[in-house]
């Protein structure tokens, strides 16, 4: 093996040569185990949160494959329909056209074109992640057969009266002028205003207090051109009396009522409200209730109408509403929303119907693709019905058939799910899978797989003219039907056969509702066991956290705190991450304070540091459905744990190779530390198990960090030195026989989260260990025997406690670690006299002692050291080993200057001022500095103590 670990130098071609010999590929042998990728969109490229899930998703794959389960990890990717609609499209604004220039047929071509040439960004990626997919039958949401799939969900929901057509308020992305999803929605905190507008009462009547009017306050008001009401709260005495009269709308000139409704807060503001349903979500809802009606004021592109569309509560279209035609004020027509709002607030102020103007931060939806604000929109839409559904996908959780992990996150599940709403499910895009709806003449709707089939089944003749609808499906109905559609449903194959229901899913808690629950919905109305009873999507979800930077802030490019894992494997220079995170940034300012920050945290830029330990610390950091705060020191750590297991195995190769390790057979005999680490790996592999059983990765990643650095390198290689150099033929072969036995199933433990250093050193190791096989992948997962050697366990334990007290003491002496010293022992009974003088070679060796003696039992000892294990005691004498007077001299200097440290870290968190301006986590590290100093103080000053004592 080389001298030095270097992951640039085996990791691609390690991955080409198992792609190539097929061995991701499900065995056909054992239980079935499947996983469904989420599908990443095809436009985008890895972040930490893909790289966190699919080192997840592919440890448990690879853990469960070595077990002999028959495994497939289903790769695919998703459309995208509006992110990749926009590309395409920002590529066509270059070449000065449009897509409604080339038309809709030429548009979709180019973008078919655009996916085959840059869409698998992401599918690179994975393989640099050692992602064990079966790349054969990666899938994508519009190839044929998953259309195929489409279509046929559409038309049975569609004849099961599960989806429906109509008129309803939906987030509208006036710059995409299409309908987006409430995922597709950020709120963005802004400062604004909230305006109080007077309302003039109608028929003379007056408030309680004597005035004409009312005032409602609003932070919209130009959507007061569709206002259909005024509402207070029923039990609001102010306003009683007011109930069932009208107000005179201003500017618009007509007449709305006075109602009473249970939404009204009437400790707030006036407890007035003006109620417009086709323009606010909540004004909607109040609407229905009350039987309004709606009156939509904005086009698609959010610019005032010359004539509202008049509509009942329910979307039926109308003439005329309470006697008002839909003519809005002649000024108003064709202004975009915020320019009428500032004319509609100067109309007010020069009528004098501006009561006041407040200074107010709320938050405004914003279109994530778009970038403007979202408009809820009256618009005609597909609908899923989604309470049905939703029942037994609710009843599929209550009952344990799909359990959630962490636990918790099924309240969040069943809130979503007991209030759920009808899906909107058509957006007005050209890329997706395109409605199968078709319109005649009259505007009848047919529904079919094609067009053909819709005149066949309706017996439409050839003169009857069809239009197909223009709208295509939001991109999460086809993912909805990911875990049966990518394994080749409607047609019932032996995939789906064999590998559904799936058993796991790896997702993020954002989008429990959004993918989870359709998943659940649509796989339970289609997918049928051979009772005919149901079938669940998977039987576990197992929800990740967020990984945020390591102030626990989000990740995002216009923070540019954003990490790349690619960087993180590879390493980037610092003007590279420079220039890659200010890249799309077109403000000055935020790209220097980006530099700034980047340069600050990354003077050097980051390092290589491998795909093993950057999976290795994806898995230690993954506390059950938490965010992660990244940790760049946790990631050196690993990389530094992945150099020593290489190192260690290189020890055990230097001293196995070209010798006898008794795979031939011979005499063999085990020593106490052989029959220990044994045991303690046994003791491992049960733990580590479990871990992994119970998806606790952290404490996976833990445990194999704990045998590996500690009890096989620390302890174990040290402990074989003294056998290899001095022991018998038998001693000799028994301890190379367990230091290949051990290293090469410690690498078969690892191997999932690590795979690519592991499957390196197991190709050296195996033949010295008699093992057969192309691949460490497709070996059996270490089993845990029942025959373990608690007696070696116990007595190894003992004798590891004899060595570090003694080692403690050389510390606080300030001894050097090669210096030979003197044991002396009083107080040993039978059980530790045996254990000293059985192993006193492994004691001297490792505790580098030039002698070990018992006293008798009124043998004094002289002026040592002390230390204490269990009633044995131990003793070093100090005559001859230290100058007690320097040693004091140097004590009181080290108190002095951890003193000092200690008052200056205590000050700082006794200034009020810093503490309450300063960030958290400043505060944070500043309290564990000041605990590690008074710690430092303690220590100290007990040495001192022991020193003056001799």
């Amino acid at each position: 093996m080389d001298k030095t670990y270097s992951p640039k130098d085996i990791e691609e071609n390690l991955y080409q040569q198992w792609e190539e010999k097929g061995y991701f590929k499900p065995s056909g042998e054992g239980q079935p185990y499947s996983i469904m990728i989420p599908p990443p969109n095809v436009t985008g490229s890895l972040h930490m949160g893909h790289a966190f899930q699919h080192t997840i998703m592919d440890t448990l794959t690879r853990y469960q494959r070595m077990d002999g389960k028959n495994t497939l990890w289903q790769v695919g990717s998703d459309h995208a329909g509006i992110a990749t609609q926009m590309v395409v499209e920002r590529q066509l604004a270059a070449q000065d056209t449009t897509r409604q220039q080339l038309g809709r047929d030429a548009f979709i071509d180019k973008v078919w074109e655009w996916k085959e040439q840059s869409g698998g960004t992401i599918t690179s990626q994975m393989r640099r992640l050692g992602d064990s997919v079966d790349w054969d039958r990666e899938r994508f949401t519009m190839d044929e057969g998953l259309s195929k799939a489409v279509l046929e969900v559409f038309v049975q929901l569609y004849k099961d009266d599960l989806i429906y057509r109509g008129k309803r308020l939906v987030n509208w992305d006036p710059k995409l002028q299409t309908a987006i999803s409430d995922l597709e929605v950020e709120n963005k905190e802004q400062q604004g205003f909230i305006w109080h507008l007077r309302y003039p009462l109608a028929d003379g009547a007056t408030t309680a207090d004597g005035k004409d009017y009312l005032v409602v306050a609003t932070t919209r008001p130009e959507t007061m051109l569709g206002d259909v009401c005024v509402a207070v709260h029923p039990d609001d005495e102010r306003y009683q009396h007011l109930v069932g009269k009208h107000i005179e709308l201003p500017i618009v000139n007509r007449r709305v009522p006075i109602i009473a409704d249970d939404y009204v807060d009437a400790e707030f503001g006036t407890g007035c409200v003006k109620i417009t349903p086709a323009h606010d979500f909540n004004d909607y809802e109040v609407g229905k209730r009350n039987q309004l009606g709606m009156i939509a004021v904005f086009d698609d592109t959010a610019h005032v109408l010359a004539t509202a569309g008049l509509f009942t509560s329910t979307g039926e279209e109308l003439d005329e509403l309470n006697g008002f035609d839909g003519k809005l004020p002649a000024q108003y027509a064709g202004l975009e929303r915020f320019e009428a709002r500032k004319k509609l607030i100067a109309e007010f102020e020069a009528n004098g119907l501006l009561e006041k103007t407040e200074k107010h931060t709320n938050k405004v939806p914003y279109g994530d693709r778009g970038g403007v604000p979202i408009e809820p929109h009256l618009t005609d839409q597909w609908y899923v019905r989604a309470a049905p559904l939703a029942k037994q996908a609710t009843e599929a959780v209550e009952d344990g058939r799909i359990e959630f992990v962490p636990k918790q996150y099924e309240n969040m599940y069943f809130s979503w799910m007991r209030d759920i709403q009808d899906w909107c499910i058509s957006r007005q895009l050209w890329w997706g899978h395109r409605i199968p709806a078709w319109y005649d003449n009259d505007g009848n709707v047919y529904v079919g797989r094609n067009e053909d089939e819709v005149r066949r089944d309706n017996e439409l003749s050839a003169d009857i003219q069809l239009r197909q609808d223009d709208d295509v499906l939001d991109t999460w109905f086809s993912s909805a039907l990911w875990t049966f559609s990518t394994l080749g449903w409607p047609e019932q194959t032996d995939d789906l056969k064999t590998f559904h229901p799936t058993d796991v899913l790896v997702t993020g808690f954002d989008i429990i509702f959004f993918w989870v629950a359709r998943m659940i919905m649509m796989t339970m109305h289609f997918m049928k066991d051979e009772q005919g009873q149901p079938q669940v999507p998977f039987k576990k979800v197992y929800v990740t956290g967020l990984i945020r930077d390591e102030e626990g802030q989000k990740m995002s490019k216009s923070k540019g705190n954003v990490l790349d894992p690619l960087d993180m494997i590879d390493g980037i220079s610092a003007d590279e991450l420079v220039a890659k995170r200010t890249a799309n940034l077109m403000q000055p300012k935020m790209r220097e304070k980006i530099e700034k920050a980047t340069r600050k945290q990354f003077p050097e830029g980051i390092t290589p540091h491998g795909t093993d330990a950057l999976r290795f610390t994806l898995t230690a950091l993954a506390s059950t459905g938490r965010d992660i705060n990244w940790d760049m020191k946790r990631l050196e750590g690993y990389r530094n744990f992945c150099n020593k297991l290489w190192n260690a195995s290189r020890f055990v190769l230097m001293n196995t190779e070209e010798h006898d390790c008794g795979a031939a057979g011979g005499d063999m005999t085990l020593s106490l530390a052989d029959e220990w680490i044994l045991a303690r790996f046994n003791h491992t592999v049960k733990e580590f198990r479990q871990a992994l059983d119970s998806y606790r990765f952290d404490m996976a990643a833990s445990i194999a960090y704990e045998f590996t650095w500690n009890q096989f390198c620390d302890w174990y290689l040290e402990l074989t030195k003294p056998i290899l150099q001095q022991g018998s033929d038998a001693e000799q072969r028994g301890t190379r026989r367990t230091l290949v036995t051990v290293l090469e199933q410690l690498l078969r433990l690892l191997h999932p989260i690590m795979p690519y250093i592991t499957e390196t050193i197991w190709q050296r190791v195996k033949p010295l260990a008699g093992i057969q096989g192309e691949t460490i992948m497709l070996q059996a997962f270490p089993q845990v025997c029942d025959d373990t050697d608690v007696q070696a366990m116990q007595d190894m334990e003992w004798l590891k406690r004899v060595i570090l007290a003694i080692r403690n003491i050389r510390g606080e002496m300030d001894l050097s670690p090669n210096k030979p010293l003197p044991l002396l022992l009083s107080h040993a009974d039978t059980m530790a006299r045996g254990r000293i003088e059985k192993n006193q070679n492994f004691l001297s060796s490792l505790a580098k002692l030039e002698s070990v003696e018992f006293l008798g039992d009124n043998d004094d000892p002289p002026a040592s050291m002390t230390a204490l294990v269990d009633n044995l005691q131990l003793h070093i004498p100090m005559a001859g080993l230290i100058d007690k007077d320097a040693e004091l001299k140097r004590l009181n200097k080290a108190i002095e200057k951890a003193e000092k440290d200690l008052q200056r870290v205590s000050g700082k968190l006794s200034n009020e001022n810093f503490v309450s301006k300063a960030p958290e986590a400043v505060i944070a590290k500043e309290r564990e500095k000041q605990t590690e100093a008074q710690e430092l103080v303690n220590q100290l000053q007990e040495q001192l103590k022991k020193i003056e004592a001799l």
